[in-house]
């Protein structure tokens, strides 16, 4: 048999990211051998243990998690998305607070550092928060990139409207210099964007199969988006539902979710301090001759998926 792929997990823990945890530790292929935490949807330190909280959940104590980055590389934090996630940074959903297990005593470089020599040449990453932890391992590790297989990166907007600014999605514009940096970096690159993610919609549907499942998952997994609904589907579509952001991304990592439009083009992510700040401006100008090959781009980004993957995910959460 296949051993698992072991995935290392750097993540802002709020809603979409519990959802994007759970769906991979629900599979029988991904090993998730480790998951680091930035400031974002809540500081690091609270992502770190609503982590704990969701692998409490699911009765995984032996997934190691560090506390990462609390500032981007440049400037201060401009904001945490509360207002989207909730005070406790999961929707307020009622998951309790108390874990009975504690952060690893490494910093979350210093676990990236670890998990990428113990697995060398076949770790992956899943990054769907600030990418400030990974740029702060490419400037400490010298040979990263040698040592892992790719980095799949929940983030940006390519041809739609940032969910931040008009030009930027929120990942990326928390931190432009360290996004730069790591979609940059001499590795195989995956930009999930918000050109996909907006299109695979959780909906009420989804939630009253989830209710109806009526497992510690399911409920959990309802009553999160049930804030998530309210405080983002309402804002962005005018109705309850919700965006699968962190988990689509994970599913183009496993290869449940294949986009049909998927081209490697370049992409950089505007630094200045602009109006454009955070955009990550992608060359699609190859689109009306289907995308032909551009030796010159540094990123997979996932252009068009079919809108599927929300029924996909319920399964996959027990519902």
């Amino acid at each position: 048999m296949t051993p698992p792929v072991p995935v290392l997990v750097d993540c802002d823990t709020g809603v979409d990211d519990a959802m994007a945890l759970l769906y991979l530790l629900a599979r029988d292929d991904i090993d998730v051998v480790g998951i680091t935490t930035v400031f974002g949807n809540n500081t690091a330190a609270q992502c770190a243990h609503n982590t704990l909280r969701v692998l409490e959940l699911v009765g995984r104590r032996d997934i190691p998690v560090a506390v990462g980055a609390e500032r981007p590389l440049v400037g201060e934090v401009t904001y945490l998305a509360t207002h989207v996630h909730g005070n406790d940074g999961l929707g307020d959903s009622g998951l309790p607070m108390e874990v009975s297990t504690a952060v690893s005593d490494l910093s979350a470089v210093e676990l990236i550092d670890r998990l990428s020599f113990e697995h060398a040449g076949r770790l992956r990453i899943l990054a769907v928060a600030p990418l400030t932890n990974i740029a702060r391992a490419l400037e400490t590790i010298p040979d990263l990139t040698d040592r892992i297989v790719d980095i799949v990166i929940m983030g940006g907007a390519a041809d739609v409207a940032g969910n931040q600014s008009p030009a930027a999605e929120a990942n990326i514009i928390h931190d432009p210099e360290a996004a730069q940096l790591v979609i940059s970096a001499a590795w195989p690159t995956t930009l999930v964007p918000l050109d996909v993610t907006m299109v695979e919609v959780l909906t009420e549907r989804h939630r009253s199969m989830l209710i109806a499942a009526d497992t510690p998952v399911s409920r959990f997994v309802a009553a999160t988006t049930d804030f998530y609904f309210e405080r983002y589907g309402m804002d962005s579509y005018g109705v309850r539902c919700s965006p699968c952001h962190d988990a689509v991304a994970a599913a183009v990592l496993t290869g449940e979710v294949v986009p049909s439009v998927f081209p490697v083009i370049d992409v950089q992510v505007d630094c200045t301090d602009g109006p454009g700040r955070g955009a990550t401006i992608c060359d699609t100008r190859g689109r009306y001759r289907g995308f032909p090959s551009m030796p010159e781009g540094n990123c997979r980004v996932a252009l068009v998926t079919d809108g599927t993957f929300p029924d996909l995910l319920i399964a996959a959460l027990g519902a």
